[in-house]
C-alpha cells in the first residue's frame, strides 16, 4: 500500500524506523485511551503496582540472583534445557572470532524471522533428544537444526546465503518443521515468502550483507565499521536491519516506494495516522547484541529500544487488569494484525512496558544500567505473560485472538 509521493521526505522514514517514532506515535494512543477516547480499550494504572510484583515474582523464580541475560533468541536454543549453543560453539572452534559472529548472526536472523506465532497445535519433535517443543521454542530448536544440517545454504554447514534461500521450496521447509495435517503450523507459505523475500535484499544490499556470497552474518562487518572506540548504540542495529530488510514485509505501507515493515494506521491519529511496531527487527536487534558483545563491543543505550509489542507481553497487561476491553466480543473473534483493536493492544503494550519497567526497577531498587529493559522483558514481562495465559486458558492461549500471516508474531 503506497502513501505519498516520490518527493516526501526521506526524513518521514527515517523517523518511522526510530524508536523515538514507536514511543511517540503508541503514546499518542496510549494518551488516547487514558481519556477515555477509544472504542476498544481502557487503562488502569492502579494495577501497575500489582503486575510489577506478579513480574518481580517471575523474575525472581527464575533468577533468584537477578542476574538476567537478554530476551533473545540465543535463550531458546536451550529449551529442555539441552547445550546445543555449547554443539554449536564446538563446530565452530576452527573460526576466527569474526567468522564466528557472522556465522552466529546468519543462525540468529533466519531463526528470528521464522519465529512468527507458531499456534497452538503445532510442535516439533527433535529426533537426537526425543524431546518436544511448540511455539517459540519450537520454531527456535527446529531452525537451529535446519541451520546446522545446511538447510539454508548452498553446499555449506553452519552458514545462511542468498542463493540458498531464494530457492528453498515450500515442501522443503514443511517437511524440516514436520508440518502436517496433524501438526498444522500458522502461516508456512509467509515464512516461506518472507526467507525467499530476504535472499532477494541480500543480494540487494552488498553495502550491508557483502558482495561475494551474500550472508545475513556479512552485517557483522558494517556494524563494526560503525562502531567507536569500542562502542556501538543499539539503534544503530535496528537502524541496519530496517534498511537492510524493508523490503522482505509482504503488503505492507510503503512511502516513495519504500516499505515500512511493521507499521499500520489508526485513524485517531492526526497526519499520516501511521503507527511504527517494528517487533521482529527489535527481537532480532536484541537477538545479535550477544554476538557482538563476543567481539568485545560494548553495547550503549540499551533502553532506546522499546519492548516488544506482541501477545505474551499484552497479555500480561490484559490478564492482570492494566488494560480492560471495553466489549467483551473482543475475546470472542479473531482479529487482523491491521485491525484497530490489535493496533492499539500493541501501542498500549509498548508504552505500559516502559511503566512496568520503572515501577519494577523501583521496587528492586536497581537502575536502568542494571536493569535495562532488555533484561525485564527476559525476565520477566514476556515469562509472565506466558504464565498468566497458561494459568487463565487452556493451551496458555493469548486473551485476544490475531491472524497471523507469520511475518509479525
Amino acid at each position: 500500500m503506497e502513501i505519498g509521493t516520490a518527493e516526501v521526505q526521506r526524513e518521514d522514514i527515517v523517523y518511522l524506523r526510530s524508536p523515538v517514532a514507536i514511543r511517540e506515535r503508541c503514546g499518542q494512543l496510549f494518551a488516547l485511551v487514558c481519556e477515555g477516547e477509544s472504542e476498544h480499550f481502557t487503562c488502569d494504572l492502579t494495577q501497575l503496582e500489582r503486575v510489577a510484583d506478579y513480574v518481580i515474582e517471575v523474575m525472581r523464580g527464575k533468577y533468584a540472583n537477578l542476574q538476567i541475560p537478554f530476551h533473545s533468541r540465543w535463550r531458546h536454543f536451550e529449551a529442555g534445557g539441552v547445550p546445543r549453543l555449547a554443539k554449536l560453539n564446538a563446530q565452530l572452534a576452527g573460526l576466527t572470532p569474526l567468522q564466528k559472529a557472522v556465522a552466529k548472526f546468519d543462525l540468529a536472523i533466519v531463526s528470528v524471522l521464522l519465529d512468527a506465532g507458531a499456534g497452538d497445535r503445532w510442535y516439533y519433535d527433535e529426533q537426537e533428544t526425543g524431546l518436544k517443543f511448540g511455539r517459540s521454542e519450537g520454531l527456535a530448536v527446529a531452525s537451529f537444526q535446519l541451520f546446522c544440517q545446511g538447510m539454508f545454504a548452498n553446499d555449506s554447514l553452519l552458514q545462511t546465503n542468498a542463493q540458498r534461500l531464494q530457492t528453498l521450496t515450500e515442501i522443503e521447509l514443511t517437511t524440516g518443521f514436520q508440518v502436517g495435517t496433524e501438526n498444522p503450523l500458522v502461516g508456512i507459505s509467509g515464512r516461506l515468502q518472507l526467507l525467499q523475500k530476504l535472499g532477494k535484499a541480500l543480494f540487494a544490499s552488498p553495502k550491508l550483507f557483502g558482495n561475494e556470497n551474500p550472508r545475513p552474518g556479512n552485517l557483522v562487518n558494517y556494524l563494526l565499521g560503525k562502531s567507536k572506540n569500542g562502542q556501538l548504540p543499539a539503534a544503530t542495529v535496528l537502524g541496519a536491519l530496517l534498511e537492510g530488510l524493508s523490503d522482505i514485509w509482504p503488503g505492507r505501507i510503503q512511502i516513495a516506494g519504500v516499505n515500512l515493515g511493521d507499521v499500520w494506521r489508526h485513524p485517531a491519529l492526526g497526519n499520516d495516522g501511521l503507527v511504527p511496531f517494528h517487533k521482529l527487527s527489535q527481537w532480532l536487534t536484541y537477538s545479535l547484541l550477544e554476538p557482538l558483545e563476543e567481539l568485545g563491543l560494548v553495547i550503549t543505550d540499551l533502553d532506546v529500544l522499546t519492548g516488544l509489542p506482541e501477545y505474551r507481553n499484552g497479555g500480561l497487561c490484559l490478564d492482570l487488569g492494566l488494560v480492560k476491553a471495553k466489549q467483551p466480543e473482543i475475546f470472542c473473534s479473531s482479529h487482523s494484525v491491521g485491525s484497530t483493536v490489535i493496533v492499539e493492544w500493541r501501542a498500549l503494550t509498548v508504552i505500559l512496558l516502559d511503566r512496568i519497567a520503572a515501577v519494577v526497577r523501583e521496587k528492586l531498587d536497581m537502575s536502568i544500567e542494571e536493569l535495562p529493559l532488555v533484561k525485564i522483558l527476559q525476565g520477566g514481562t514476556w515469562t509472565a505473560g506466558r504464565k498468566i495465559a497458561a494459568e487463565l486458558r487452556t493451551n496458555g492461549i493469548p486473551p485476544i485472538q490475531i491472524d497471523s500471516d507469520g511475518t509479525v508474531f
